[in-house]
């Protein structure tokens, strides 16, 4: 495949409320078998990444602010929501995958972590399974022995749907929160999430919670009439003390 089609056919497409198949089998970190069923099983929200462990950079990247993402949270891996990373080499082994949970555990640096951060394998039907309900697509490159894919994370209900789409290397904690707090249908978060969410709104286009255009221009023009409203009384006040010969103060 010429380079240009690998890149063009390396991109994260969204699936919002795409189902994940729950009976598909991995291996965990110490080469047991393993169904999705186990940690998407109606009880939390859940992390999901797709990387691949010898990756040269972009894998530790997205893993980095992952883990850069959860550490400032409330919320803890194991507890609150369950965190999934897959490989997407099917040649990649159970002793890969425990050196990346060793490392990425001692980095949180969250008690309970390894009860709640997954580091998996598979086989390739499995994997590309996974990633094709989740929008993850992915080419690999015989010539450079190396997988081209998208950077991104996504957050899947306790059902196991898929709910929000982050993109990109870094995931700002306030948006993950956010994203959390839907996922589970306000099951964890505070009033404070709630009401904050009433005044954000999120993107899909861009993986981000802001504040909606339409909602600041009506906003502002709710703003504008209540000022000309009190400015029109104000001036009728003065014409009516000026009629009556009262001083205005």
């Amino acid at each position: 495949m010429a380079p240009s089609n690998i890149v063009q056919n390396a991109a994260i497409d969204q699936k919002l409320d795409s189902q994940v198949p729950l009976d598909l089998e991995f291996r965990d970190e110490g080469g047991s078998p393993v169904r999705l069923s186990q940690f998407v099983n109606g009880s939390k929200p859940v992390v999901l990444s797709l990387v691949y462990y010898r990756c040269p950079g972009l894998c530790t990247m997205t893993l980095n602010g992952m883990s850069r993402a959860f550490r400032p949270l409330q919320f803890s891996a194991g507890k609150e929501f369950e965190v999934v990373t897959v490989s997407i080499d099917p040649k990649e082994t159970p002793d890969l995958a425990a050196e990346k949970k060793r490392q990425y555990v001692k980095d949180y640096g969250r008690a309970g972590a390894a009860q709640g951060w997954h580091f998996l394998t598979g086989d390739e039907p499995a994997i590309r399974s996974l990633a094709e309900a989740v929008g993850f697509r992915y080419v690999y490159d015989p010539n450079t022995n190396q997988y081209a894919h998208a950077a991104g994370i996504m957050v899947l209900t306790p059902a196991g749907r898929v709910a929000r789409y982050f993109y990109g290397l870094e995931y700002s904690s306030r948006d993950l929160r956010w994203g959390l707090v839907e996922a589970s249908q306000n099951r964890i978060g505070s009033v404070a999430d709630t009401i904050n969410l009433l005044c954000y709104a999120y993107d899909p286009m861009s993986g981000k919670y802001g504040v909606p255009v339409i909602r600041t221009l009506r906003a502002a023009a709710v703003l504008t009439m209540a000022m000309l409203a009190g400015f029109v009384l104000l001036m009728l006040r003065r014409e009516r003390r000026a009629a009556r010969g009262v001083p205005t103060p």
